[in-house]
């Protein structure tokens, strides 16, 4: 449940944060950190692709931990980002794996290879103390088997593209999103048409998540709109805080404090 007391928020989120990542978000992330104090939540993803592991890169490792010093937070955002599950074989499952995403890593993993999984990413973060309260599927697809692994697992929150899902029990809590596609120059300006409605339509909603992508850092004019539209929210008085900081002012369905 929302807290009504809470005051407005807005959650940056950059999704796909890997060493191979890194070099497209910085300077869009030193332009935020040149305003002062903007937490911001990364989702760390442990081993990209199978080519890009956090153990083979201690620079990178080094700045995520200065992050954290900084008031950011690192959630875990799946171990591998890709799908590597037999064949699509039904309509559903193919559009699903293969136009809305090739990368659904956890959207067919049985219970057993989720919590596998996911405690190997778990293992990542203790390896590096790094503090870890929240899970993201990529693409936000996550199999029943991967929901039944996080109900055993010492971790707060999952999300998809609407709602924080407190846990173990999965109690939703609204919280829209904006999210673009922003590989070819039509996607990116029916993105921007869709979020300019959808601002405006969440005007007055409690809270706001910017859900950025590293595409989305390759071109100035998707670039220079979530700089715009996060420097525009600050100015309208909502404030800047973790996806686990705004958790923390919600209520469950009781009362008791997050």
């Amino acid at each position: 449940m929302v807290n009504p007391m809470s005051p407005s928020c807005v959650l940056l989120v950059l999704h796909d944060v890997t060493p191979q990542t890194w070099a497209d978000y910085q300077p869009f992330v030193e332009a935020v950190d040149a305003w002062g104090d903007v937490p911001m939540t990364w989702l760390v993803v442990p081993d990209f692709h199978k080519h890009n592991s956090l153990d083979a890169h201690p620079e990178f490792r080094r700045a995520l931990t200065h992050r954290i010093a900084r008031g950011d937070e690192l959630a875990l955002h799946g171990y591998f980002h890709c799908d590597e599950g037999p064949p699509p074989g039904n309509p559903r499952d193919w559009f699903m794996r293969r136009i809305y995403t090739h990368e659904g890593e956890f959207y067919r993993l049985s219970q057993h290879a989720a919590l596998a999984r996911l405690r190997a990413g778990i293992e990542v973060f203790e390896r590096y103390n790094w503090p870890l309260e929240g899970f993201v599927a990529p693409a936000w697809l996550m199999s029943e088997g991967t929901r039944q692994a996080l109900r055993q697992l010492p971790l707060r929150y999952t999300s998809d593209s609407q709602h924080l899902y407190r846990l173990p029990d999965f109690t939703p809590i609204d919280a829209p999103g904006l999210v673009w596609s922003a590989r070819s120059a039509w996607r990116r300006g029916l993105s921007k048409l869709l979020s300019d409605q959808r601002e405006q339509h969440w005007q007055h909603a409690p809270v706001i998540r910017l859900g950025l992508h590293p595409v989305d850092m390759r071109h100035a004019f998707s670039r220079n709109y979530w700089l715009q539209t996060l420097k525009r929210l600050l100015d309208e008085g909502r404030v800047s805080m973790t996806k686990s900081q705004w958790l923390a002012l919600q209520h469950d369905p009781v009362g008791r404090a997050a």
